[in-house]
């Protein structure tokens, strides 16, 4: 028997309550909701609070704060061991990050986001090892960053049924290439083609999210609590995305992503 013909040919009771669970998340993401909840006004007039010049430099601030991300998933993200994640602790560093940069305002970004985008990751690893992956594996590494795109959801992709799939499909190649890349040639150039690409794709869509956060920020009535407030909520936002991503990577692993795919599908 291979090791595609000897998966289980159906879902247990209780995978598919986790599969389930996972769609909930990934599906109906709410942070743009929360947001709107603790500022008490719609996110599209939040969002007036950007300055026009920060607007512009955002896409740049991000994409270095991948690639700095990037440095860290090659270099290392910690044992193996699988054990349950420390989702609190990761809240409470990220919130004390976003109460300090949020005396700063919108001035702090460019130094702020490089760390909270790492802490994020580092809690993003640690909800993948407790889902039962190998973080040894530069694809799991690789998959860690990949969360980071499901954050930002298009108007496009909430048209097509499974929002979450278009995004996977939309990474894969350039995951693989990425991957592929770094095990042969190591990680001594950035400017590789496929991990332009990889950071870029991801990049695209996590910059719509840190807009967000950048225009509560930038909001007069905004401080130091308000700012480690919205710096939880962004991390609490990325742990949930992690959590739906790694139970179906863990589930298609046992099953297949033919089989997984098919059952998201039905709800």
């Amino acid at each position: 028997m291979t090791g595609e013909d000897s998966r289980n040919t159906e879902l247990t009771e209780s995978d598919l309550t986790d599969l389930r669970y996972a769609r909930s998340i990934l599906e109906n993401p709410s942070l743009t909701a929360q947001i709107s909840d603790v500022v008490g006004t719609p996110i599209e007039k939040v969002l007036q609070y950007v300055p026009e010049k920060l607007n512009s430099k955002i896409g740049d601030i991000t994409h270095q704060a991948l690639l700095k991300a990037l440095d860290i998933a090659i270099a290392s993200l910690g044992d193996t061991q699988q054990r349950r994640s420390k989702d609190r602790i990761h809240k409470l560093v990220a919130t004390g990050t976003g109460a300090t940069g949020g005396l700063f305002g919108f001035t702090a970004l460019a130094v702020e986001l490089p760390i909270s985008t790492g802490i994020i990751l580092r809690s993003i690893a640690d909800i993948a090892r407790s889902e039962g992956h190998d973080l040894t594996h530069l694809e799991v590494r690789l998959s860690c960053l990949e969360v980071f795109a499901l954050g930002g959801t298009t108007a496009r992709d909430d048209a097509v049924e499974g929002g979450y799939w278009v995004v996977r499909g939309v990474m894969a190649q350039s995951l693989k290439q990425s991957a592929a890349y770094i095990a042969e040639q190591g990680f001594a150039e950035e400017g590789a083609p496929m991990l332009v690409r990889f950071i870029g794709k991801i990049a695209a869509r996590y910059s719509t999210v840190v807009t967000q956060q950048a225009a509560v920020k930038a909001m007069p009535i905004v401080g130091a609590v308000s700012g480690g407030t919205i710096n939880f909520l962004f991390m609490n936002h990325f742990q949930s995305m992690a959590r739906g991503h790694f139970i179906i990577k863990r589930l298609e692993a046992k099953y297949g992503t033919e089989l997984v795919r098919e059952r998201y599908a039905e709800g």
